[in-house]
């Protein structure tokens, strides 16, 4: 099933409008910048965040220039995030490119992540509304909270599931939960609308990234080498649950390591994906993903047209079936 297709009918000219209005956003006068900016601005993805923002908004009223406004700075304040964690990860790839640390230099990555910090505050103020400005303020707290608390769970070895789940809903679902919260903002405020999309968000994204971390499993071309996680000190969910239920003496050794907050070496890493795959931990993710994606779908506000249900639908669907 062509899932984007679906997820897009609604939408199609909101989406090419949003795009040439974002593309303006990766412009400065600085020949520097702009080409790193330009860098920047062609591996960010499929902008699903973005549609998703514009589907609620459009599925509840209209998509106007404050909605473009709002989808710009979560976008904005997302991809300079990325750019500081790469900095701060010493990773050397962002989806299958030279990450812009690499590209460039990490002066240039923290500079330019700075400037678009900047110019996602400007187009919050675009909104004219204040809510979104909070909301926008909030996410970029959450962004950094995840961040930190990653490295004190690292540190602390307290690796459970409760304290992952706090981590992806500061990390990946507050993004989701802010596209929800700005849509309905500059859509047409309800509060009943803006609490059923909101925790519709929280789910999608909490499925996101568990997603996103069954891959770390597996050899392919997802833009990350399997083990990357575990190689920067992030256990995840396949592996908590093996950590927790197995009793296989291999783990042992790994257990008391992580307990003391060390980072696991290569035969160890891959002692822990083999452990996931054989025993069970994937199939846990997975069990999860299914699980979050029924609380999304309970979330979604009744009376919405066939056509919008689809495409939410499509949504969540297109983020636990993707391939990297």
């Amino acid at each position: 099933m062509d899932y984007l297709s679906i997820i897009k009918e609604p939408i199609r000219s909101e989406i090419v409008e949003f795009n040439s209005y974002f593309k303006e956003q990766f412009k400065s006068d600085i020949k520097l910048l702009d080409t790193a900016l330009l860098y920047v601005s062609e591996s960010v993805g499929k902008m699903m965040r973005p549609m998703l923002l514009m589907l609620v908004a459009k599925s509840i009223g209209e998509v106007n220039k404050k909605t473009f406004a709002a989808a710009a700075s979560m976008e904005l304040l997302h991809t300079a995030s990325l750019l500081h964690d790469d900095v701060i990860d010493e990773s050397d790839k962002r989806r299958g490119r030279p990450s812009v640390n690499v590209a460039f230099n990490n002066n240039i990555a923290v500079l330019s992540g700075d400037y678009m910090f900047s110019q996602s505050l400007n187009c919050a103020a675009e909104t004219e509304n204040t809510s979104v400005v909070s909301e926008i303020s909030s996410l970029g707290k959450a962004l950094s909270k995840g961040e930190i608390l990653q490295f004190q769970l690292q540190q602390s070895g307290e690796y459970n599931e409760e304290n992952y789940l706090n981590v992806i809903s500061c990390k990946t679902a507050s993004l989701f939960k802010c596209c929800c919260a700005c849509a309905v903002l500059t859509a047409g405020y309800d509060k009943e609308l803006f609490d059923r999309f909101v925790e519709f968000g929280e789910n999608i994204g909490i499925c996101f990234q568990i997603k996103d971390d069954i891959f770390d499993y597996y050899k392919g071309d997802v833009g990350k080498p399997t083990g990357s996680d575990m190689r920067e000190g992030k256990i995840t969910l396949p592996a908590l649950y093996v950590l927790k239920n197995s009793k296989n003496p291999v783990l042992l050794p790994i257990k008391d390591k992580l307990a003391k907050g060390e980072i696991l070496d290569e035969k160890e890493i891959e002692s822990l994906i083999g452990i996931s795959l054989e025993e069970g931990g994937v199939e846990y993710a997975l069990s999860q993903i299914e699980y979050y994606r029924q609380c999304a779908l309970e979330a979604l506000p009744v009376g919405l047209s066939q056509e919008f249900y689809n495409a939410f639908t499509a949504y969540i669907d297109y983020v636990i079936k993707r391939e990297k």
